[in-house]
């Protein structure tokens, strides 16, 4: 549909914003950076809150402060999470460019440069996400039978290979739920572009979902940003359905 306004009723325009994508440089610029922030934050979260749930389950000392320490990110607000991040990433007396200072090296601007905005956005969602998952993994790595653990070990087995054999597809359906939310966050991702970069510079991190924001509420295209948002849930349709298909036919529930 055509977006309405005061004078004019929207009508019907078949495919035209679909065509319209295909011409729509930002659009490309938009789902590229979208990719490649999946394909970096998704694997980094999921196996970061995997490592933090081994390290937490182990019989440790401090593994209760290591827990809330973990975990603590995730109660964050994510504007509130953003705004602490703004902070180590500002220019000049920012605290990464603080310790570049005391190593004998320049800053920079994390936020204001095309090479690095998208990985400073990536490295905030997965400091927020990894412990979430976290509680996720620690749930299911204690409702591991013991006696699956004190078999293997009595057959000589290592604790690689009883991460491998043992640990790994038991928590399979784990894996398969964490991954589902992951590719649903990766391509929902709206407040922190808000608070760090609002898209800039240049849309280098922009990403489709604040892409839809933009036309929808700034740029006034409800009809693009509708069909915008037709493509952003058949891209998450297909994903989800192509880990059920693919990681589910190798998860064991019982």
């Amino acid at each position: 549909m055509s977006t309405p306004t005061g004078h004019q009723p929207a009508r019907f325009v078949g495919y035209q914003h679909f065509a319209q994508m295909l011409a729509d440089p930002v659009f490309r610029t938009v789902m590229r950076n979208n990719l490649l922030y999946a394909g970096v934050t998704i694997p980094a979260s999921v196996t970061i809150a995997l490592l933090m749930a081994l390290m937490v389950n182990a019989h440790l000392p401090g593994k209760a402060l290591a827990r809330m320490a973990f975990f603590t990110p995730t109660v964050l607000p994510l504007v509130a999470a953003a705004n602490v991040w703004l902070f180590f990433y500002t220019p000049g007396y920012g605290l990464l460019d603080r310790w570049l200072h005391l190593l004998g090296m320049p800053g920079r601007n994390w936020l204001g440069e095309p090479g690095s905005a998208l990985w400073a956005v990536a490295v905030v969602s997965i400091w927020k996400q990894a412990g979430l998952f976290m509680v996720f993994y620690l749930a299911a790595l204690q409702n591991i039978p013991q006696h699956l653990v004190d078999a293997a070990r009595l057959e000589g087995a290592s604790s690689w290979q009883i991460f491998v054999r043992v640990t790994l597809p038991l928590v399979g359906p784990t894996t398969l739920f964490v991954l589902i939310n992951a590719v649903v966050g990766a391509f929902s991702l709206v407040d922190i572009l808000f608070v760090l970069t609002n898209g800039g510079p240049d849309n280098a991190s922009n990403l489709l979902l604040y892409y839809v924001y933009q036309n929808a509420f700034q740029y006034w295209d409800t009809g693009y940003a509708a069909a915008l948002s037709v493509v952003l849930i058949v891209i998450l349709g297909l994903a989800s359905l192509a880990q059920f298909v693919g990681l589910g036919r190798h998860t064991h529930y019982q």
